[in-house]
């Protein structure tokens, strides 16, 4: 060993030869880098994993079993139907299993799809209603402008919506849909017609069948229309004989070829000297 004192070697001994320092009381020396010290190091501890995930899979496999023990246990039932366990406790055991095992799946069930009810409504098999076409609006438009200042027969405003260039399929849709009521149309044709000349009852049905109206319509608007056909011969020979000279006779004539009666014509003869 080395003295510490006077750096001398000392061997083995406890004191040096030369100054007499104790070798013991020489204060250790650090291992040199790379000189084994004799102790094995302790290897640092690993952290295990999962520890939080098996404890929560230990706990849900009692909560598990412990719900299946009560289940069979549980149903201990008598003869006549009733429950030997009292309902408290059975009741809390199976709520604390329930619980327990809710908050382990929590997050894991699926949403249950609901079954469509039976009792569905039928679709309606009614057919969808077409839309007019702008041809068609506007058609139905003009149609409407036509009747409000003057009267017009089916087949009439029919003709005139085509005579301004709508199709006919224009014209049908407007005189179908136009709300107009025919009969109430053909009067009031006859009575325009009886506001500026003298008609008898056919010659009044005649000229509104010329107008297309059916002859039920005219029929019904000479029936309606309120004229005293006397009266009407009578203004028919004053404006004949305002025109030309007529005999007695070829006055009656001209009056019953207008289609009044025999009697009317008479009376229409009379009426302006004969």
């Amino acid at each position: 060993m080395i003295c510490p004192n006077c750096g001398k070697d000392a061997g083995d001994a406890k004191f040096c030869p030369e100054c007499g320092v104790p070798i013991s009381a020489q204060p250790p020396q650090p291992p040199k880098e790379g000189a084994w010290s004799g102790v094995v190091p302790e290897e640092p501890k690993k952290k295990k994993k999962g520890g939080c995930l098996k404890i929560g899979l230990i706990v849900l496999a009692v909560f598990v079993v412990l719900g299946i023990i009560g289940g069979a246990c549980g149903d201990t039932t008598t003869e006549g139907g009733e429950d030997t366990v009292p309902a408290s406790t059975s009741g809390g055991f199976m709520e604390g299993v329930e619980e327990g095992f809710q908050e382990a799946t929590e997050g894991s069930s699926s949403p249950v799809e609901e079954e469509p009810s039976e009792a569905s409504e039928p679709e309606s098999s009614l057919p969808e209603v077409t839309a007019a076409t702008v041809g068609e609006e506007n058609a139905l438009k003009s149609a409407a402008n036509y009747l409000a200042f003057t009267a017009f027969s089916y087949e009439g405003l029919i003709g005139q919506l085509e005579y301004e260039g709508f199709t006919h399929e224009e014209a049908v849709f407007a005189a179908d849909n136009c709300g107009a009521d025919w009969n109430e149309q053909a009067l009031a044709s006859a009575e325009n017609y009886l506001s500026f000349s003298a008609f008898s009852y056919t010659g009044l049905i005649n000229q509104l069948e010329y107008e297309q109206f059916t002859t039920e319509q005219a029929t019904y608007a000479a029936d309606n229309c309120g004229a005293d056909w006397n009266e009407q011969a009578a203004r028919s020979a004053e404006t004949y004989m305002e025109l030309m000279s007529f005999s007695r006779e070829g006055l009656i004539d001209q009056l019953e070829y207008e289609g009044f009666t025999a009697e009317q014509a008479a009376y229409g003869a009379a009426s302006v000297g004969y």
